[in-house]
């Protein structure tokens, strides 16, 4: 039986896309949408900027995390910085995952290491992190579905990936 490997097990730093010693606001040129929350810890300046709001713990934590996340989001649209705007909604997005994670596994942990990285027992025990990715979804899909952000992001991924 082969075992299973998180992606993040023998990473290789070097063909990822999104790099740490770039300003992406000085060079949005070289950032890519990618998939998912690709790239939300790494990209300058704006992980500085939208990380110190991140947070999930409670549901009044992620209300008040989430509508600042989404604040900054729009604040980025305003200015027509689309790389802004996707972290925004990348961060938005992890927020959802992140506390999703926490109400399904006991202290977020997924994989079991000394097991060979088994999935561990689902735990769904949890219900104030369960709420508190409620109110991340929402404020995701807000973002999501925004008509400017939309057409900003296709024109993008057509014009550079």
């Amino acid at each position: 039986m082969k075992l299973f490997k998180p992606s993040y097990i023998d990473f290789d730093i070097a063909s990822y896309s999104w790099k740490p010693d770039i300003d992406y606001r000085e060079h949005p040129e070289l950032y890519r949408v990618g998939k998912g929350e690709q790239g939300v810890l790494i990209c300058e300046p704006y992980k500085s900027e939208i990380s110190q709001h991140w947070r999930f713990k409670t549901p009044a934590i992620a209300e008040a995390s989430s509508k600042k996340i989404l604040e900054l989001f729009r604040c980025y649209l305003k200015v027509n910085d689309f790389v802004g705007a996707d972290m925004a909604r990348k961060y938005l997005q992890m927020g959802y995952t992140r506390a999703r994670r926490y109400a399904n596994y006991k202290g977020g942990k997924k994989y079991d290491k000394d097991k060979g990285y088994q999935q561990m027992e689902r735990y769904t025990g949890d219900p104030e992190k369960a709420e508190s990715a409620r109110i991340f979804y929402a404020r995701w899909k807000t973002a999501e579905a925004n008509e400017l952000y939309s057409q900003l992001k296709k024109d993008w991924k057509q014009e550079r990936g």
